[in-house]
């Protein structure tokens, strides 16, 4: 999993992208919002993709002025997210949720829109003509998805989590100190405790109320809510936790008051809103089929549910083919599939011993890459750490931050690991079991790490990849697609051990792709998904109710982008494979592939098509 938001779908262009990295894999209700003094576009010196040693091509220099267009939109309508990508001047705005803020977004918008259209309209380089494409398609897919949020639903704002990501944002091992310095001024801020600034907490409940007494709202669903705040202590103290850390001076009194105010907006919620609450998760149908668009999903939801219990079958059959392989190898007589896994789960590890093992698997996994060719490897090391208790709360999953895009200068992607996932309401918080010990952490690192995610954004980072190609043409089919090619990539070359829990994670991808689309549908119960989670794929308690949750409310919708994206790259290389028979050479199409930065399939398949099997093909015959 990359570390995409939990923020409203309706959030402006910015927060769906900039927040890579700053909140968890959803769409919890964060702010659709304005930044109040952010009116100036990002100059192009500034908002230009990571420098590489190589020189930008022309078309891509063309391509990221237009670029600027939409990041301009972007920087004004969510400051935290777009400084947090790394454009620069704007790491002291926030969010403004003043009165109209979503009618000033549509309209910035609509006019970035025209004015790219416009463009597109007299551009003759083909490349530089697909990234315009590119960046219409996103604006166009924000304002539907902006119409269709506002029709349905009632305004929410998880406010404590809103706050903490967007000062995390700044208070980072890899953010430069003297940059630092802003998250007191945004502290302030959000505050009011600035001239020509309200509480943002008090703006958030003035937002709700405007629209309270609209009919036919759609109340946020309880689950969610109860989730919500039940976590926000969590944030609260993770940013004294984090001006703590840094030795910022000056912090305790605003946050004092940013504190107090915090509390009475979840007081608002819970008093008046939770009364409320709807307890059926699933979405009106236009919403669901919004959200699938938004991830990526391009297979009709019949298809993606067949294609998906029909992997889920076979890979159950691997599983129980390879699993007394493994009970041979250990000395163990069980030799069922379930039961293997459960013996492989009970050598946990704890503490610094987990970041022992990842960091030697990281190295393993390496030598692999290099010894058979896999991709080219860049020249940095890998990070990986161990998730605090807030960021665990807004990412209650392994997952892969990523490094500043823009203007980068040095600065990695971190995979992150969380130890337990928060409990509900009342409930103790759960511990995971599924990736603390030996044989989880080959397909792990392989999927968040390289050849997975880690080495996305590091390809990103190293070979500049246009602007609207490294950002706006992102979304988590054609990420989390090569994640699972990652893990695939590896599998051959793992122990019989790592193989199997392989196996086990691929089947988890499989469930994903038809238990989301059947819970939203009402095919499936959330009591038998959790069932089959949890008894079919051997999850744990924490990981099961995790899953759950995702298809619920973290984000419906996401779940199948796994399994559609890995099919539909598979069927990329097969194609490949096919045209250039015993000329395909793996390590190149892996690497044309990073390069193309994040592409959706169509457009990734175009580029194979039109560039990498002509290139093959006319080396070949020279």
């Amino acid at each position: 999993m990359y570390s995409f938001p939990r923020v409203h779908p309706a959030l402006a262009v910015a927060a769906a992208i900039a927040w890579l990295g700053a909140a968890g894999a959803g769409a919890a209700h964060a702010a659709k919002s304005s930044s109040k003094s952010a009116s100036a576009k990002p100059s192009a010196a500034t908002a230009t993709p990571a420098s590489t040693t190589a020189p930008v091509p022309a078309w891509v220099a063309k391509s990221n002025q237009n670029a600027q267009v939409l990041l301009g939109v972007m920087a004004k309508f969510a400051p935290e997210g777009a400084a947090r990508l790394g454009v620069d001047g704007y790491d002291e705005k926030i969010y403004d949720l003043t009165s109209g803020y979503e009618d000033r977004g549509n309209q910035a918008l609509a006019a970035a829109q025209a004015d790219l259209e416009k463009r597109a309209a007299a551009e003759t380089d083909p490349p530089v003509r697909e990234d315009l494409d590119i960046l219409v398609h996103t604006i166009d897919l924000n304002l539907r998805t902006n119409a269709l949020d506002h029709k349905y639903n009632l305004p929410m704002f998880d406010m404590d989590q809103l706050v903490f990501q967007g000062l995390r944002g700044l208070l980072d091992d890899q953010v430069p100190a003297q940059r630092r310095a802003a998250a007191l001024v945004r502290l302030k801020r959000y505050a009011g405790q600035e001239k020509g600034y309200t509480p943002i907490a008090e703006l958030a409940q003035a937002r709700i109320r405007e629209r309270m007494g609209e009919t036919g709202l759609r109340r946020p669903f309880k689950d969610e809510l109860e989730k919500n705040l039940s976590n926000g202590p969590r944030y609260v103290d993770g940013i004294a936790k984090l001006f703590t850390k840094y030795q910022m001076k000056g912090w305790e009194k605003p946050y004092a008051a940013l504190k107090t105010q915090l509390a009475a907006y979840d007081d608002f919620v819970r008093k008046e809103i939770l009364p409320q609450a709807r307890t059926d998760f699933r979405q009106p149908a236009e919403l669901y089929s919004n959200a699938l668009e938004q991830y990526g999903v391009d297979m009709p939801v019949e298809e993606l549910q067949s294609r998906a219990k029909t992997s889920f079958q076979e890979t159950q059959r691997a599983m129980q083919a390879l699993a007394p392989l493994v009970a041979k190898e250990k000395g163990w007589t069980v030799t069922d599939y379930r039961d293997v896994i459960k013996e492989l789960k009970k050598s946990q590890l704890e503490g610094d011993a987990i970041l022992t093992l990842y960091k030697k698997r990281i190295g393993d996994v390496e030598e692999i890459i290099r010894r058979e060719s896999i991709v080219t490897l860049p020249n940095r090391p890998m990070a990986i750490e161990l998730s605090s208790e807030a960021e665990a709360a807004a990412i209650p999953a392994p997952n892969m931050q990523a490094p500043r895009l823009i203007g980068n200068t040095g600065e990695r992607g971190v995979f992150k690991l969380p130890l337990q996932v928060p409990g509900a309401p009342g409930e103790k918080d759960k511990k995971f079991d599924d990736f603390t010990f030996e044989a989880a952490s080959w397909t792990l690192t392989a999927h968040e790490g390289r050849p997975g995610h880690e080495l996305q954004f590091s390809s990103v980072v190293e070979r500049g990849a246009s602007i609207a190609r490294a950002i706006f043409a992102f979304n988590s089919v054609n990420v989390e697609g090569w994640g699972l090619y990652a893990e695939a990539e590896l599998f051959p070359y793992e122990p019989l051990d790592g193989q199997l829990i392989a196996l086990q994670h691929r089947l988890m991808r499989n469930a994903r792709a038809f238990l989301d689309p059947g819970m939203q549908l009402g095919t499936i119960s959330r009591d038998e998904a959790y069932r089959l989670l949890r008894d079919d794929v051997c999850l744990s308690d924490a990981m099961a109710t995790e899953e759950v949750e995702r298809y619920m409310f973290w984000a419906p919708g996401q779940a199948p982008s796994y399994f559609n994206g890995y099919s539909r790259l598979l069927e990329i290389r097969e194609n490949a494979q096919r045209a250039l028979g015993p000329r395909f050479d793996r390590k190149k199409f892996n690497d044309f592939i990073l390069a193309q930065g994040m592409l959706t399939p169509s457009l990734l398949s175009k580029a194979v098509n039109e560039e990498f099997i002509p290139a093959a093909t006319q080396a070949s015959a020279n």
